[in-house]
């Protein structure tokens, strides 16, 4: 039995890790804002009113020990075009899905077990290289930013034996894609046959849940 943090787990893609992995008989610690009747009757500990932009929030989860995946999940998207420029939401974005994952990672270093896996839920919207449609600029920035600190994370990790990888979960159907898409439980399928594969070997891989390698 391992030990799963996933952060943004009310609803969602987490959600459907949680409930997947309480299915196999794994230890969950779910994490969100505000709980949820669909997380309540998995059965799993949940620790809310963890807001992942506030310091007094992330420090709740030092108090952990032996964490061997942390699920760092929680994500926000708006949409920003270059005649429609909001400053303020793009800051947002950068906050939750760029400095949030990070922060969590560095409080939470003496929490994770020996041979850890810290998993970034990132989108393939923060690849360069896929970008052939513009828009969107605070969640592909902050995409492409929480990948490259995911690559920084890998360096300084892997003499710790901790592996680190960043996961597309591909066009999900939750309320932050407006329902369109695969299901969330499709995705966590994929999701976590990407985390098993995760290692010392493959650390600082950015794939997709579909088991396509993504380009950076």
């Amino acid at each position: 039995m391992k030990t799963y943090l996933i952060t943004g787990a009310n609803r969602g893609i987490g959600l459907a890790l949680a409930k997947k992995l309480h299915a196999h008989n794994e230890q969950v610690i779910a994490t969100c804002r505000k709980s949820s009747s669909k997380l309540e009757k998995l059965g799993v500990k949940i620790i809310d009113g963890i807001n992942v932009t506030e310091q007094s929030s992330i420090d709740r989860l030092k108090e952990l020990k032996n964490i061997d995946v942390l699920v760092l999940n929680a994500g926000i998207l708006s949409y920003e075009s270059l005649s429609d420029l909001n400053i303020e939401t793009i800051r947002q974005q950068f906050e939750v899905n760029a400095l949030a994952p990070l922060r969590i990672t560095q409080a939470m270093l003496s929490s994770l077990a020996p041979n850890a896996k810290v998993i970034i839920i990132t989108s393939r919207m923060g690849s360069i290289e896929d970008n052939t449609s513009g828009g969107y600029y605070g969640y592909r920035m902050s995409k492409a930013a929480v990948n490259m600190a995911a690559m920084s994370l890998t360096r300084d990790l892997r003499g710790r034996g901790i592996a680190v990888r960043v996961i597309h979960p591909g066009l999900v159907a939750t309320r932050m894609t407006g329902m369109t898409g695969i299901s969330a439980k499709e995705s966590a399928n994929g999701i976590l046959d990407r985390i098993k594969e995760t290692n010392i070997a493959t650390t600082g891989e950015f794939w997709h849940a579909n088991g396509e390698q993504l380009p950076w």
